[in-house]
């Protein structure tokens, strides 16, 4: 999509009911649209929505060519579409599994491209190369934090030039939590991010009387079985150790047996097929389904013909649009394993008296999005038009190339923490109102979704997306952007959170149920 023209205004697709206005506009500015003339009814905000015709009370309204929700009670064209006209409500969507579905065209052998990665045992390849300390539960983050704090400065980097760092992750639980679901996902998630590609080695610390008993992570998950090549990593309890500085002594010993053997590492070149992007939102506006997310579809496409695998989240980000994923699964069960997902969140808010309609947040709103389905149906523009080709759940280890999908909720942290731990190597981050986020042990690439965000944090923004809404690149060309960015980091340049130090607080995993 090319934004070539001169109009403030983008209608999306024909027959939509609305338009997005690229700038704000004053009460009574006269405009063209596909639809005719009108006028602004009240000063409409950038990335927010006018109506380009009349809409009955009831209706339903759209945007994308699909429903973002129903008039309150009757819209006047010109009129500010937003949170207090427009509202969502339940409507059946066609599901329709496989109807859609296409296998995905890969690029020749020849053609593929690769990058600079560290070779694993087993196959995989790392973009980074990490040694990590996993606190098992709550009560042994500290000690996790103050083994990094030994590994910081000149000296380390002069020692090992090839290891990025000692990391932290530091769980806030562990304990006191249903034994059921909650306990297995904070289990798999500390299993599968020790294994991670971008972890040459690790440490695991506990309390020693916690629920979340290291012995049962390393039982459920065959830690102990080891790959050739892999580094033993060091298990201990603090009341094992004897307290505090004991374990924490214990612990920094173990880390300097690893770094030699860390640092041995080497970038060698891989194919593409050794990286897993992660797909994320945070922070959207109106803009975010129009620059950021489609162009990122676009680099998640070509990344999938050479081979590689991205991996879309965040299922409350998806609902209302969940049948444009079920009608491109590459099977039923496939399709099925997702809406499963869907009716669980949907049992899940009603069990809390909540909404997934709730979702939107305040800046989300503020942005110009409205309803879940509107950004739902912007939010999964990040998976482009690939095949889906498996769902997985929280954290679950991700095995299947090209485009899948797992379960996680809306918020940022906990949605990268599980992708992350899935096995995703690199991310890719859009933001229409600003985050700063970065998730260590995987580099995370931001996108503004409008250029005068990427402007105002241009120190955080590594990619602008709004070029789209100006005129001046297609959704396309940054696609194109967003891939060779992809691989760039993926070589070793650092993104701009991990030139910030950002990276070392957003590890969280997701905690489901209730708390003792």
């Amino acid at each position: 999509m090319a934004v070539s023209n001169d109009s403030p205004i983008l209608q999306l697709r024909e027959g939509d009911d609305v338009a997005v206005l690229k700038r704000t506009l004053k009460a009574g500015t006269a405009l063209e649209s596909a639809r005719g003339p009108l006028a602004c009814a009240v000063t409409i905000p950038a990335g927010h929505k006018i109506a380009l015709c009349d809409v009955a009370g009831g209706a339903a309204v759209r945007k994308y060519g699909q429903v973002i929700g129903f008039a309150k009670g009757p819209i006047v064209r010109g009129e500010h579409v937003h949170s207090h006209n427009l509202v969502m409500l339940p409507y059946e969507r066609e599901h329709a599994f496989c109807a859609d579905y296409r296998p995905a065209i890969l690029h020749p052998e020849e053609q593929r491209r690769s990058f600079q990665g560290f070779a694993r045992p087993g196959g995989r390849a790392g973009t980074r190369n990490y040694v990590a300390i996993l606190s098992s539960v709550n009560c042994s983050a500290s000690v996790a934090r103050y083994v990094t704090e030994r590994f910081r400065g000149p000296d380390f980097q002069r020692d090992f030039p090839h290891v990025d760092g000692v990391i932290a992750f530091k769980t806030q639980g562990g304990c006191g939590v249903d034994p059921g679901g909650p306990l297995q996902i904070i289990r798999r998630t500390l299993a599968n991010m020790a294994r991670h590609p971008n972890i040459a080695a690790y440490v695991m610390i506990g309390l020693g009387c916690e629920d979340n008993q290291i012995r049962a992570i390393r039982e459920a998950h065959a830690l102990d079985q080891l790959k050739p090549g892999e580094i033993a990593p060091a298990y201990m309890t603090i009341q094992g150790a004897g307290g505090t500085r004991k374990t924490l002594e214990a612990a920094v010993a173990a880390v300097q047996s690893m770094l030699p053997k860390a640092n041995e590492a080497r970038r060698t070149e891989q194919p593409l097929s050794k990286l897993l992007l992660a797909e994320n939102c945070g922070g959207s506006d109106g803009n975010s389904g129009i620059t950021a997310n489609p162009a990122l579809g676009v680099a998640s496409d070509e990344l999938i013909r050479h081979g590689g695998t991205s991996v879309l989240a965040e299922t409350t980000e998806i609902y209302g649009a969940e049948h444009l994923l079920t009608r491109r699964a590459a099977r039923p069960e496939v399709a099925e394993k997702l809406m499963r997902q869907i009716r669980w969140w949907e049992d899940y808010a009603r069990r809390h008296d909540s909404s997934i309609d709730n979702n939107p947040s305040v800046g989300n709103k503020e942005g110009g999005l409205t309803t879940i389905y509107e950004k739902s149906l912007g939010a999964v523009a990040k998976g482009g038009q690939s095949p889906l080709m498996a769902v997985y759940d929280y954290a679950e280890a991700i095995t299947d190339q090209g485009f899948c999908f797992m379960d996680t909720p809306g918020y940022d942290p906990v949605s990268m923490t599980g992708l992350v731990a899935g096995g995703c190597n690199v991310g890719v981050f859009t933001t229409g109102r600003g985050s700063v986020y970065g998730c260590k042990p995987a580099p995370c690439i931001k996108v503004a979704t409008n250029t005068t965000l990427y402007n105002w944090m241009e120190e955080d923004m590594d990619l602008n997306a709004g070029t789209i809404l100006d005129g001046t690149e297609t959704v396309d060309q940054v696609g194109r952007a967003i891939f060779e960015k992809i691989i760039s980091v993926a070589n070793g340049e650092k993104t701009k959170s991990e030139r910030l130090g950002i990276g070392d607080e957003e590890f969280q995993p997701w905690f489901p149920g209730p708390q003792y």
